[in-house]
């Protein structure tokens, strides 16, 4: 299998290949229904901020999601979720998705970007890999949760909330 991966942004025709990657690398259906929660809100769904990593035939078999929540009264970017097909987990193209999103924040001047989920959790999605990329993870303080500061930003400091909650 190939370690080298191509990246674009989701489209239409994406979407149910997508939840298929969720379902299959999450084994349950809670992920799936999450997603399509952030599809169905807008104060949380962002067009073109759904990274996809493809085989070079462009059969998705990664992605990264981008959203938006609220650090007090700051609106950041919040990552999660990322899957991976099975077959493809530890082979970089969890770690493809997750740079190409967390380049479109930097680009975007976004501050930091909050993680759902922990750096033991995303081992065979792609997150240790891609924090080798210039990310900068300081404390934050929540279950489950950390920030990666991109740059030279801070972190926003306050309490967190997600216009979209299952």
């Amino acid at each position: 299998m190939s370690n080298s991966w191509n990246t674009r942004v989701e489209t239409e025709s994406d979407v149910e290949t997508l939840r298929d990657i969720t379902r299959d690398a999450f084994g349950r259906e809670f992920e799936v229904g999450f997603l399509d929660a952030h599809r169905a809100e807008p104060a949380a769904w962002i067009p073109g901020l759904m990274f996809v990593a493809t085989t070079p035939d462009d059969r998705p078999v990664a992605y990264a999601l981008l959203t938006r929540c609220h650090v007090g009264d700051v609106p950041i970017l919040s990552l999660g979720p990322v899957a991976v097909l099975p077959a493809y987990q530890r082979r970089g193209a969890g770690g493809a998705a997750v740079r190409a999103a967390l380049a479109t924040a930097r680009d975007r001047v976004e501050p930091a970007v909050v993680v759902l989920g922990h750096a033991e959790y995303y081992p065979r999605f792609g997150f240790r890999q891609a924090t080798g990329f210039g990310i900068h993870h300081p404390q934050y303080d929540g279950p489950n949760l950390m920030a990666l500061a991109l740059g030279d930003h801070a972190v926003p400091q306050g309490d967190l909330t997600y216009p979209v909650t299952v």
